[in-house]
């Protein structure tokens, strides 16, 4: 008899009764079972087959999955979610509001100088010498640049050779008339004492006037000449270009070699300019003020005035002048606006915003001046119609809600919510919460 190994329960499914065909013998007093083999072999169970999908199966793949879900989250957090975010801070500072003179008006315009002049030869050469650079700073009258002097010095040279001969024959002239003279004084004597006939006497007065219109003529010439020798000097000193006023060169415009001409002249081979000299002290500011707020500006009414490049710097100024006209296209008027005190950094040319503020009289009835918290304008945030901050913890964040009041130099006013010393996040990132790890950001 055959026996297949099995497990407990598995025998009992292997020795069921309902499907196994037994015959039993007796011989000799033995009792012999034999088993149907093909029973047998149906009831075997296959240990690599699929185990049926039933609901308990389920439930546990379910959980395992859940768990794996965990796990990732989690190592998201520790990995990424929680890194800290690298922020710039700025601390809240005390400052003094009120007491100074309100703005009643905003504008935008440039620095411009008053006195510039681009500074070309008189006359038409080539440029023989350069003396000057950018930045370089020249007095009123100061050589900049000659010019090719070969020419005009030939002309010159003609010119008084050109005198020279004039005046030689006014000499020769002078010395005929004079003898004409003495000859005509011989041939009246003679004409009295009845020596000689009148048409003699008329010989040498005819003579003597020929030779006196001729010396006329000559001593003209000799002028004539002479005004040429001048015009000639005059062009040799043309070929010396000096500056006109004392001031800075911002541009060179042309270099040795070069053709100069105070006319355009040869198309782009030819300048009309050497350099570009300005008068330092005659820098102002231009702003254009829209016509409908006009009425608020005044002649010295008091401005301050703050540089694109210098934000942080507040220059006092004022008024000079309103342009009386208007430009229709842009609907706006022109208005000079002076420094109180120049300074080498204000460079022309240079973006400005300029606010406008209120007469003496009318400032003396604004508000006592008072201690304030302000912070920079890009701490602030809005959300919900109301105005936050990110208040640095530690190395954590927390969203503040703030009170703000008046905006000046790119800083706000804190009237609540932030006190002096504390610090806050500059250009908040919109990943920032409540709770959120920082790095402050160094240069």
């Amino acid at each position: 008899m055959s026996i297949v190994a099995a497990a407990p329960n598995e025998l009992g499914l292997l020795f069921d009764q309902r499907r196994l065909c037994t015959a039993v013998h007796r011989r000799g007093g033995l009792i012999t079972m034999a088993l149907d083999q093909n029973a047998l072999n149906s009831l075997r169970i296959e240990r690599n087959a699929t185990p049926p999908d039933t609901p308990s199966s389920r439930g546990k793949y379910l959980a395992y999955l859940l768990v794996l879900v965990v796990i990732a989250i989690s190592g998201w957090w520790l990995l990424i979610g929680n890194r800290a975010i690298e922020v710039e801070v700025a601390e809240a500072q005390a400052t003094r509001s009120g007491g100074d003179p309100a703005t009643v008006l905003d504008a935008s315009g440039y620095v411009v100088a008053r006195r510039q002049a681009t500074v070309s030869a008189k006359v038409t050469g080539k440029v023989e010498q350069l003396m000057i650079e950018e930045g370089m700073g020249v007095k009123e009258g100061q050589v900049l640049a000659t010019l090719d002097p070969s020419t005009p010095a030939r002309q010159l040279e003609l010119s008084q050779q050109q005198l020279l001969a004039a005046r030689s024959d006014l000499a020769q002239v002078k010395v005929r008339l004079g003898e004409a003279q003495r000859a005509l004084k011989r041939a009246e004597q003679l004409r009295a004492d009845k020596l000689i006939a009148e048409a003699d006497l008329d010989t040498a007065q005819s003579s003597v006037a020929a030779l006196q219109a001729q010396l006329d003529a000559l001593q003209t010439q000799v002028g004539v000449a002479e005004a040429s020798v001048r015009v000639q000097q005059q062009n040799m000193s043309d070929l010396t270009v000096r500056a006109p006023f004392s001031g800075v060169v911002i541009s060179k415009d042309a270099q040795p070699g070069e053709m100069v001409s105070p006319i355009s002249a040869g198309g782009g081979f030819t300048r009309t300019g050497i350099a570009t000299i300005v008068d330092m002290d005659s820098r102002e500011i231009e702003v254009d003020v829209n016509e409908a707020f006009i009425n608020r500006v005044t002649d010295e009414q008091k401005t301050e005035a703050i540089l694109d490049a210098y934000p942080d710097w507040t220059i006092p100024s004022h008024v000079i002048s309103i342009v009386p006209t208007a430009d229709r296209q842009k609907a706006t008027v022109k208005v000079r606006i002076g420094f109180d005190h120049l300074d080498a950094r204000i460079l022309p040319d240079m973006g400005v915003k300029v606010r406008f503020l209120e007469k003496a009289n009318e400032a003396s009835t604004a508000m006592p001046a008072r201690n304030v918290v302000d912070v920079p304008s890009s701490a602030v945030f809005s959300a919900d119609g109301k105005s936050y901050v990110w208040r640095v913890a530690g190395d954590i964040v927390e969203r503040v809600a703030i009170s703000t009041g008046n905006t000046r130099n790119d800083r706000v006013e804190i009237l609540s919510g932030v006190s002096v010393g504390e610090t806050v996040v500059l250009h908040p990132a919109d990943k920032l919460h409540d709770g959120s790890k920082i790095k402050v950001k160094t240069d």
